[in-house]
């Protein structure tokens, strides 16, 4: 998370700083070239005196802080120009614009070929620092930055880079010992919990297969044969977890059978057939009190006693009607309960 955040952090560290520089450079050449028009009186375009004064105050600022100085009269039209060498080079390149009519400063960054230029816009008051004056003309100035600022840009931007970055990285050193202790003890005590529901769920599987079985294991019998059918055909993750704990606890609601019934040893009467065929319903109410607990798990202890012909109980429920897990939670028992030994009968 830590470099992912470097990754990002970084980049947009020297955008801002690249574009913060650049406004720096841009505010100067404003403010600076706003006092020299001043100074020559360079903001009464209209005159004769105010178009001489225009001519030398861009002749001043050419060379400068700018490499092309132009002065527009209040209706846009050109009243002077001047230009550097290096100024005339970059001219033709430049995007042409109509008669200016903005009312605040602004620039633009142009990347030339080899040159880095910034265009700057600015309206031209008779009070310096007023911007909400009348506009006497307009100031526009093309600044090609030399290389050492260009250098300069570029390092200060890099070195915030970098330690926006390093601070990131640096942030996360120093989080990772808490994150990977809080993230062991979370491991630990879910593994805890785990063994507990899993002591828990042995338990009571173990009561239950003492109280139907000879050996009482018939519910692990029941559970490793389902989970071998389950790996031939790929199941996995949760359905095999899910499977298996429906299998072991299938027999659950056979708690409340009374031994006289549970441990008969001839053939049931109806009365007594009809408490055995309660024990699915019980048994899912019981895991239905039970915290987050697995519906196919549900699905399993409730509907083992399901036929596809649909003579099966307690829902009576046909072919497709039968969900996979709880056909093979009823393959299995049967096939369990006809190889062990039972109160009433030899194994086969």
């Amino acid at each position: 998370v830590s470099v992912a955040l470097a990754s990002i952090a970084s980049p947009v560290a020297w955008f801002v700083a690249r574009e913060s520089a650049e406004e720096s450079v841009v505010s100067l050449a404003i403010e600076e070239s706003a006092r020299v028009l001043h100074h020559y009186r360079a903001v009464g375009l209209e005159s004769a005196e105010g178009q001489q004064n225009a001519r030398k105050a861009a002749d001043t600022i050419t060379g400068g802080l700018f490499d092309i100085a132009e002065i527009y009269d209040p209706q846009g039209h050109k009243v002077a120009e001047s230009m550097s060498e290096q100024g005339a080079v970059i001219e033709p390149f430049l995007a042409p614009h109509g008669a200016p009519q903005y009312q605040q400063a602004s620039y633009e960054s142009v990347e030339l070929s080899r040159d880095w230029v910034l265009r700057v816009f600015v309206p031209l008051r008779d009070t310096p620092g007023d911007s909400q004056g009348a506009i006497s003309g307009y100031f526009e100035g093309v600044r090609i930055i030399p290389a050492w600022q260009r250098e300069q840009i570029f390092n200060s931007s890099l070195t915030v880079a970098m330690l926006i970055g390093l601070a990131s990285l640096l942030s996360g050193a120093l989080i990772f010992p808490l994150v990977a202790f809080l993230s062991t003890d979370n491991d630990r005590k879910a593994r805890e919990v785990l063994d507990s529901h899993i002591s828990m769920m042995e338990a009571l599987g173990r009561a239950i297969a003492k109280r139907d079985s000879d050996t009482g294991a018939h519910n692990y019998r029941v559970a490793w044969i389902a989970a071998q059918i389950a790996e031939r055909m790929s199941l996995a993750g949760r359905e095999m977890q899910a499977l298996i704990a429906g299998s072991f606890l299938h027999d659950v609601g056979k708690i409340g059978i009374p031994d006289r019934v549970l441990n008969k040893p001839g053939k049931l009467t109806e009365a007594e057939f009809a408490i055995i065929k309660s024990h699915p319903l019980a048994g899912h109410k019981m895991l239905l009190g039970g915290v987050n607990v697995d519906p196919i798990v549900l699905d399993v202890c409730l509907h083992h006693h399901e036929k596809t012909d649909g003579s099966g109980y307690p829902d009576g429920l046909k072919d497709a009607e039968i969900s996979l897990f709880a056909k093979m939670g009823a393959v299995c028992d049967v096939y369990d309960a006809i190889t062990s030994n039972r109160p009433y009968k030899l194994g086969w």
